[in-house]
């Protein structure tokens, strides 16, 4: 089986084990507390506080009891269909495809036993971010394995939410273009809880923020909404290629926060000349970089909002990694700069690029800029 198969068989798996661990976890409690009327059973238990109910035969100890027997890829194919019955924000979207013949049940029992070892959803193992790193390290090493990177790189937690601290989204329309694993998301509305009170926001702070996200690769579109449904957080993640497939072709939001995949050369853009994205010039055919930065420009919001016309902030801004190289190629090139200049002049728009230090990402050196609107 080669990399593009098997990533989709180990990313599931990872995901029911991180539903169950967080599960499991719940139900220890729940069982300490019966005597006080808790009920270990009860779906709404564990509803409340924003854990998956996970049915018995969904279960990973279940699961991993069974592991050994031919019958092991139907039963994860029946787990899978379980959590999908009770969690309607997942239908359609786990995979359940494990009893196939061509998936060797032998490795699948080895596969089952060596995730059985590792905790990715409990209390300790979410406060670290654990199924976020997981996903970083089989993205680069999928991708390796493939031949190819692709321009995509899992944007580690303590950048976006830098990103995040930057743009104060409190409220109104969030948009990502590219949103990979929706982590740009989950960090905007992680910040919107930790600001309802205190820091002399005046209470304002609410989680009143509408979530708008599109991912063309269909593997991580569903990790994306799967990453949103364990948090409780409702949004609509489209997939689709952004270019040649906007499903939202007349959103304007007020905080697009994004890492896109850069220096893709086959992007389609000769099907693409009269764009009516394309306001601020159309971009290079042989290079997406600028496509994306006036395709989150097209979408950016320019008219009043609340959310935005505090006295401390003013603007609608774009936030987005970069790898050092583009962002060299983008100050640098001969071509470039009297167009970014003319740019700035003609339609009044600000940007600003930070370099970061070096290993912030596991597999490349990166920066990102802010453009305000």
């Amino acid at each position: 089986m080669d990399a593009a198969e098997y990533k989709h068989v180990v990313l599931g798996l990872i995901f029911l084990k991180y539903i169950s661990d967080a599960f499991e976890e719940q139900h220890a409690k729940l069982a300490a507390e019966q005597a006080q009327g808790a009920d270990p059973e009860d779906p709404d238990e564990y509803r409340a506080v924003n854990v998956f109910w996970v049915p018995p035969e969904a279960r990973w100890s279940h699961l991993a009891a069974q592991a050994k027997q031919p019958t092991i890829g139907k039963l994860v194919d029946d787990a899978m269909s379980g959590i999908e019955r009770d969690s309607p924000a997942l239908k359609g979207v786990l995979p359940k495809d494990y009893a196939r013949p061509a998936l060797d049940k032998t490795h699948l029992a080895q596969l089952i036993d060596l995730i059985s070892n590792i905790k990715v959803g409990d209390e300790a193992s979410r406060a670290k971010d654990v199924l976020g790193r997981v996903y970083e390290y089989f993205l680069s090493q999928f991708a390796s394995a493939e031949g190819k990177k692709g321009g995509e790189f899992y944007t580690p937690r303590c950048v976006v939410k830098l990103l995040v601290e930057m743009l104060e989204p409190y409220r109104g329309r969030a948009y990502d273009p590219c949103c990979g694993s929706s982590g740009m998301f989950v960090q905007s509305v992680e910040f919107i809880r930790a600001h309802t009170t205190g820091n002399g926001n005046g209470g304002r702070a609410r989680a009143d923020i509408s979530i708008y996200g599109q991912e063309s690769n269909y593997t991580t579109w569903r990790l994306a909404k799967m990453n949103l449904a364990i948090r409780g957080i409702e949004g609509q993640i489209a997939h689709g290629d952004t270019f040649h497939k906007d499903r939202f072709p007349d959103l304007k939001a007020d905080f697009i926060l994004a890492n896109p995949p850069f220096n893709v050369s086959y992007w389609g853009g000769e099907r693409l000349k009269d764009d009516k994205r394309w306001k601020y010039g159309i971009p290079p055919k042989g290079n997406a970089n600028f496509a994306w930065v006036w395709r989150r420009c097209a979408s950016m919001d320019t008219c009043s909002h609340p959310a935005a016309t505090s006295a401390r902030r003013r603007k609608r801004a774009t936030a987005s990694r970069l790898r050092r190289r583009c962002s060299g190629w983008w100050r640098n090139c001969a071509s470039t700069r009297p167009r970014r200049r003319g740019w700035k002049m003609r339609y009044g728009r600000t940007s600003r690029i930070w370099g970061m230090a070096g290993e912030v990402f596991y597999q490349t050196k990166a920066c990102f800029r802010l453009i305000t609107m």
